[in-house]
């Protein structure tokens, strides 16, 4: 699913070259493990043993998280509280699909087929909208995989979600779910109509801060970031940049020499 800041705001001239450094953009609270960023990068089953335990804390709430919902929906016991304008957003989830070469983790992304309407040729993670039959937002992200890559269900263990994202041309309310594929990317199967390329990438390259930087754009007077990762002929931003954003935001703080 693609969706992005450039249809929200006009660009500003602020801007950043700092990549997310471990610092919770949106405080999520602190895993128990003392892993090293370096290691996580490149060990995938540390990666996801940390994962595991960072994405099972307990999430912030509206009040420390201003422009995010308290909570992702399926882990609360109360409904979560979402600003006034954020109501009546079309549900969407989409997949972050991670996976090991050689025990080194990987994301899975693909490049938008050139003949769709909307965001053609351009970089995303597998997702749709919700549709009736969807159980819940993870059943979204998973069927949306299987439609596009022929990802079987099974072979997907979802470890947990990002809070979620609003775009506010589309309307949609995004649910990024973080998925583990195991080691080595299972068989699939694209659908040309709507993806043109699947896209390897090692998590240590994109977590590179020589490939990001970040820019303040206005749409109506508010300011927003938007992070791109140029990773190599590819440009990631846009709700796909900042979902990625988010995961590496994830991972502890660099080490300083």
């Amino acid at each position: 699913m693609a969706a992005h800041d450039s249809e929200q705001c006009s660009p500003n001239l602020s801007m950043s070259s700092n990549p997310a450094q471990g610092e919770d953009l949106h405080t999520l609270p602190s895993a128990p493990a003392a892993r090293s960023r370096e290691r996580l990068t490149h060990d995938a089953d540390a990666l996801v043993a940390y994962l595991r335990a960072r994405l099972a804390a307990p999430q912030p709430t509206l009040q420390q998280m201003p422009q995010e919902p308290s909570d992702a929906p399926d882990a609360l016991d109360e409904p979560p509280t979402y600003p006034a304008e954020w109501q009546d957003a079309r549900r969407a989830a989409v997949l972050a699909p991670l996976y090991a070469r050689d025990g080194a983790p990987y994301l899975l992304f693909t490049r938008r087929a050139a003949t769709l309407a909307a965001h053609s040729g351009e970089i995303s993670f597998p997702g749709g909208s919700r549709d009736p039959g969807d159980t819940d937002l993870a059943a979204t992200a998973l069927r949306e995989a299987q439609e596009e890559l022929a990802l079987a269900p099974e072979r997907v263990t979802l470890l947990g979600t990002l809070p979620p994202a609003f775009t506010v041309v589309s309307n949609f309310l995004v649910t990024p779910w973080l998925g583990w594929l195991h080691e080595g990317l299972p068989p699939l199967a694209p659908n040309t109509g709507e993806v043109a390329e699947v896209i390897e990438a090692p998590l240590a390259a994109l977590d590179d801060p020589a490939i990001f930087h970040s820019e303040v754009w206005r749409r109506r007077g508010e300011a927003h970031t938007v992070y791109f990762y140029d990773f190599g002929p590819y440009r990631i931003w846009g709700l796909t940049g900042r979902l990625l954003h988010q995961i590496l935001a994830l991972l502890p703080p660099r080490e300083t020499p």
